[in-house]
C-alpha cells in the first residue's frame, strides 16, 4: 500500500509542532483522529517516527530523516495542482473569487467593472464557500483570491490587502430585550447564548464570540452555523444572538431581525487573500480593480 499525500501532511505539520494538539487544530482534525494516522504511517514504514511521553514529543532519526523528503513531495504536489489550476484558469479566462458573505458597499459590483475593462476577455466568477473553510476556499486551492474576515487560520501565509474596517454590531431579534437599543456594551452580553461558527474556523470562531472580551468565561453557545442563511434563520427562532460587521448589519437586515453597535469591541477588518506565490498578472489586475472600487 502506498503512502497518501494527506499522511505526509500528517507528519509534517506534528514534526513541525512536535505537539498533538497544535499540529491537530493547525491541521483542522481531532487528535485522536491525527494520533491514528500517524500511527498507521509508522505501521506502514515499520519505524517509529515519533518519542512520545506525558510532557514531550520528538521526532526519532527515522521521522528526522523522513522530514525533508516528505516536505519536497508535498511542495512539488502543491506546484503541480498551481500549475494544473493556473492552465485552466487561463483556459477557460475565469477568475474565481471566494466568499463566505455578501461583502456589499458596492466593492465587487466595481471591481468587475474596472477588471473587465481592462481583462475584457475574462469573467469573475464568484464561489461562495461555507464557514468551515474560514479561507473561503483559498487555502484548498479552490479559488484564485478570496474576500475574508480577519483573522483566519494560517493568514501568515498569505497576502492580505484590508479593503474596509468596521465596528462590530450584534444582531438579534427585534423582540429581544436588549433590541432597540443606540449601543449595546459587550458585558451586557456576556450571558447571552451566542451563534458560532464551526469549529474549524479556528481564530475567526473565536473573534466572532469574542472570546478576548470574556475574562476567561466560556461562551454560551446556542448553535452552530456555517453561513449566513443559517445564522439568520438561527436568530429567527431565538437561538442565539451573532456579532457581525456593520456593513453587514445592512446587507442582511429583514423582518424580525435587528442590528445594535457594541460600544467597546475593536472594529473589524475585511481583506482580500491571495496566496504568496501566485504572481499572475491577472491577480494583480484584479487586486488593482478591488482596491480602486474600495477607495
Amino acid at each position: 500500500m502506498d503512502v497518501h499525500l494527506r499522511d505526509l501532511r500528517y507528519f509534517v505539520g506534528t514534526a513541525e509542532e512536535l505537539n498533538f494538539t497544535r499540529a491537530a487544530e493547525r491541521l483542522f482534525v481531532s487528535q485522536p483522529a491525527l494520533s491514528k494516522q500517524i500511527r498507521q504511517l509508522e505501521d506502514h514504514l515499520r519505524v517509529r517516527l515519533f518519542e512520545r511521553d506525558k510532557r514531550a514529543v520528538a521526532l526519532t532519526a527515522p521521522g528526522a530523516a523522513l522530514l525533508p523528503a516528505a516536505r519536497a513531495l508535498l511542495r512539488d504536489w502543491d506546484e503541480a495542482q498551481r500549475a494544473v489550476a493556473d492552465a485552466a484558469a487561463a483556459a477557460a479566462a475565469v477568475l474565481t473569487v471566494g466568499l463566505s458573505t455578501s461583502v456589499g458597499r458596492a466593492l465587487l459590483q466595481g471591481a468587475r467593472e474596472r477588471f473587465t475593462e481592462r481583462r475584457p476577455g475574462w469573467t469573475v466568477k464568484l464561489r461562495q464557500i461555507n464557514w468551515d473553510d474560514a479561507t473561503a476556499g483559498l487555502a484548498a486551492g479552490e479559488v484564485d483570491v478570496a474576500l475574508l474576515w480577519l483573522p483566519v487560520p494560517g493568514q501568515e501565509e498569505m497576502n492580505l490587502h484590508v479593503l474596509a474596517t468596521e465596528p462590530r454590531w450584534v444582531a438579534m431579534r427585534d423582540d429581544h430585550p436588549l433590541a432597540g437599543r443606540d449601543k449595546i456594551a459587550f458585558a451586557e452580553l456576556l450571558d447571552e447564548p451566542f451563534l458560532a461558527l464551526p469549529a474549524t474556523a479556528g481564530p475567526l470562531r473565536e473573534y466572532w464570540l469574542a472570546v478576548d472580551r470574556r475574562d476567561g468565561r466560556e461562551p454560551r453557545i446556542g448553535a452552530t452555523v456555517s453561513n449566513a442563511e443559517e445564522t439568520f434563520a438561527a436568530i429567527e427562532e431565538g437561538s442565539g444572538i451573532v456579532l457581525l460587521a456593520e456593513g453587514n448589519a445592512a446587507i442582511y437586515r429583514r423582518p424580525g431581525v435587528t442590528a445594535v453597535p457594541v460600544a467597546d469591541l475593536s472594529p473589524c477588518e475585511l481583506a482580500l487573500a491571495w496566496r504568496t506565490e501566485d504572481h499572475r498578472p491577472v491577480i494583480r489586475d484584479f487586486i488593482d480593480a478591488l482596491v480602486r472600487a474600495g477607495s
